[in-house]
């Protein structure tokens, strides 16, 4: 296989019910600019996004995951890397593209997630008034919030750990970074990243049992202080703080998970964590058997993680009437 064929999170599609809140919250909140609209869907980017957009917010009777695409690194990776989504036979097909990029390829995780893989993008050009004076930077940072300046990653809960995660190594060519399991190896959660971030998706077991729902998606400040700004923002517009701010062990990211109006946990991370360069990089394994475990990994600064992080994803779970 060819190592990192796969090379970046390129964007995110998420289902609201409340689109006027949930674009209020992306806006106005966290800063993201509206790129364009059509039909139910509306595009946004932060200002350190280089493409048309990192999020696509459609319309839908309940929230959850649309989709999650990747980009390659090549045509010629985008092939490799369809040959194998074939030969796993997840893969799904062809779509002739969207706003803001070319044709991509679907498929769907081992749980059910929908993905996408793509090459061909649109960058943004900025209009002459929100063009940054650094050239290294797309556009202006906005006035409006406090604005995130990249999307950073996803996180996904699964039924079943493992075989997600395997997909995603052997089919995709992701790097396991940091693993939480239980025991002799019940596998509980798995971090992987295809860059020297120490994640672009993590993938958590649901305490439900259900498949195919999402935790978060998450964005990136750079600043761990904008968390407590964020802080600030949300007790004043009612805004459900669910945890944070905090530092997780695993990743060692400074973090705040909130809920926006359309029922999407979000997370904001306040720093990079740590960035992983060694090419023989081995697996960091917690073991939640052993106490000192169990406590640092998943929170070391800022209180205990609420069951609600472990039980809560999009869509939300149905009540099973007279059971």
């Amino acid at each position: 296989m060819e190592s990192f064929d796969v090379v970046q999170l390129a964007h995110v599609e998420l289902y609201t019910p409340n689109p006027e809140g949930t674009l209020w919250f992306f806006k106005e909140i966290l800063g993201l600019e509206e790129t364009a609209r059509e039909g139910q869907s509306v595009y946004l980017r932060a200002y350190e996004d280089w493409y048309h957009h990192s999020l696509k917010v459609t319309e839908a009777k309940e929230p959850g995951l649309g989709h999650v695409a990747w980009r390659t690194a090549s045509p010629e990776a985008l092939e490799r890397r369809i040959k194998a989504l074939q030969a796993s036979r997840l893969g799904e097909g062809w779509t002739e593209g969207d706003l803001g990029h070319g044709p991509a390829y679907r498929f769907r995780t081992p749980d059910g997630h929908r993905m996408e893989l793509l090459f061909e993008v649109e960058y943004y050009q900025a209009p002459p008034e929100k063009q940054s004076r650094l050239k290294n930077r797309p556009s202006k940072r906005p006035l409006r919030g406090v604005p995130v300046r990249r999307i950073d990653h996803v996180n996904c809960l699964c039924a079943e750990v493992t075989s997600n995660r395997r997909f995603f190594e052997e089919v995709l060519g992701f790097k396991l970074r940091e693993q939480k399991i239980r025991g002799e190896g019940e596998e509980l959660g798995a971090w992987l990243s295809v860059s020297p971030l120490v994640h672009e998706i993590g993938l958590m077991r649901d305490a439900t049992g259900s498949r195919a729902r999402f935790h978060h998606i998450a964005f990136w400040y750079g600043y761990p202080q904008h968390l407590m700004d964020l802080a600030d923002l949300c007790m004043e517009y009612d805004i459900p703080i669910e945890a944070g701010p905090g530092k997780h062990g695993t990743t060692q990211a400074y973090f705040m998970y909130v809920f926006e109006p359309g029922g999407t946990r979000v997370e904001l991370f306040g720093d990079t964590g740590y960035l992983i360069f060694d090419p023989t990089w081995k697996t960091v394994v917690w073991d939640v058997t052993n106490v000192n475990d169990l406590e640092k990994s998943s929170i070391w600064f800022g209180g205990n993680l609420p069951t609600t992080f472990y039980s809560y994803g999009t869509p939300p779970v149905k009540e099973r009437v007279g059971i």
